[in-house]
């Protein structure tokens, strides 16, 4: 009988093809959405990811991420450096500031002043260069922080630094080792360009050394943003933190925490979960729509076959697994054609520059959904099957 339900469904190639697209829209959409939603996770908690060397990080009590954070005194640098079990602490200060390029456009740039000693906290430089050239008084390094057009300098010297007015239309070129930059005016030059996980919300960023930092920054009293603590051999970070938490009084995670901690202020805070929800939404209302629509519509169509097929002593249950058979088949495919989709234009995306990352979950959920789909629609067009009496169907009535 299963054989007999899949040639009656494929004998209707118009609703098929329909079936196999609901499907197929409602796998590709919901992987894609999940795929772009980890994709902006993993790009928020990217700083800290680039700092792999830290165990545990420190910082005030009322921070819970990395995206929102407050300063503390340069005091709980030594407090932490004295906790039993910890190997080494350096500072780490993020900040913001209005950065002006040389044809005299301003741009946000987020400021990130790692350790004087081990920089700490410094991606991976391009083109090969020495992270010991930032040491140099007033040096920076800048990333494009996953934006894009924004590392831009006037191409002509002559449009550089103007004393008349700004030369906002002249042509630009990315900055590049040996340009130079004000902030706060303060002339700082670049010593090269990094390689950095890419940052959600997007933004650029200016690497500097923690005294360079606190000289070119607008006096503040407390500087310090994070602690990276460095766990002693034979020292669990978990029980490091809960050393260093019950000793200062700060708040300390491990990186593992500290990651779900800013993915969960992102899911309370961020806009662009409410977005993705409701693309998950208009992705399984298309899917309930079409696939249920199409599905009732065949069924609805083939009221006499299976009334031949009830006259001739199937029960109810076959008839039943029939219809089952038949959203299941077109579920299969539209799944691994929803998927394979969702792959190739992930990879796209990831080329562009959009935050696309396919973890395992997610297309597990888009398989979830298609079978949500799927149960749900077969669910509504079996039931003019189950009423069935084949006297009033051959009767026309």
């Amino acid at each position: 009988m299963l054989r007999v339900a899949l040639k009656m469904l494929l004998g209707d190639r118009a609703k098929y093809v329909g079936l196999i697209f609901g499907i197929t829209f409602t796998s590709f959409l919901v992987t894609f959405a999940a795929s772009y939603f980890a994709g902006i996770m993993t790009r928020g908690y990217a700083p800290i990811a680039e700092n792999t060397s830290a165990d545990v990080w420190v910082m005030d009590p009322a921070v819970n991420s990395v995206e929102q954070t407050t300063n503390m005194s340069l005091q709980a640098l030594a407090r932490v450096r004295s906790v039993a079990g910890v190997q080494s602490a350096v500072p780490l200060m993020l900040a913001t500031a209005e950065v002006r390029f040389p044809n005299g456009r301003y741009q946000p740039f987020q400021v990130i002043g790692v350790d004087d000693v081990t920089l700490t906290g410094l991606p991976p430089m391009k083109d090969g260069l020495m992270p010991s050239l930032l040491r140099v008084p007033d040096a920076v390094v800048v990333d494009a922080g996953g934006s894009s057009g924004k590392l831009e300098t006037p191409f002509q010297v002559a449009d550089q630094w103007p004393r008349d007015k700004p030369h906002l239309d002249a042509p630009t070129r990315e900055l590049a080792t040996g340009d130079e930059l004000l902030v706060n005016d303060h002339l700082v030059r670049i010593v090269g360009r990094s390689q950095g996980l890419p940052r959600f919300p997007p933004r650029p960023l200016l690497y500097t050394t923690f005294s360079n930092a606190i000289r070119i920054l607008p006096p503040e009293r407390r500087r310090l943003t994070f602690v990276l603590a460095t766990a002693a051999p034979g020292v669990a970070p978990e029980d490091l933190a809960i050393r260093i938490g019950s000793a200062t009084g700060l708040r300390a995670r491990t990186s593992a925490e500290f990651k779900s901690d800013t993915v969960h202020w992102f899911l309370i805070n961020s806009e662009d979960v409410g977005d993705i929800a409701a693309m998950l939404t208009l992705a399984m209302s298309v899917g309930f729509g079409v696939t249920g629509v199409m599905l009732y519509m065949f069924t609805n169509e083939n009221l006499r076959n299976y009334a031949v097929l009830s006259a001739m002593g199937a029960t109810p249950k076959l008839l039943l697994t029939m219809v089952f058979a038949q959203a299941g088949l077109c579920g299969l495919l539209g799944t691994g054609l929803g998927l394979g989709l969702s792959a190739m234009i992930g990879q796209l995306a990831i080329m562009a520059g959009f935050p696309f990352r396919m973890m395992w979950f997610t297309p597990v959920l888009g398989a979830v959904t298609v079978v949500l789909v799927s149960v749900v629609a077969a669910a509504l067009s079996v039931r003019p099957v189950l009423k069935l009496e084949p006297g009033l169907v051959f009767a026309g009535r």
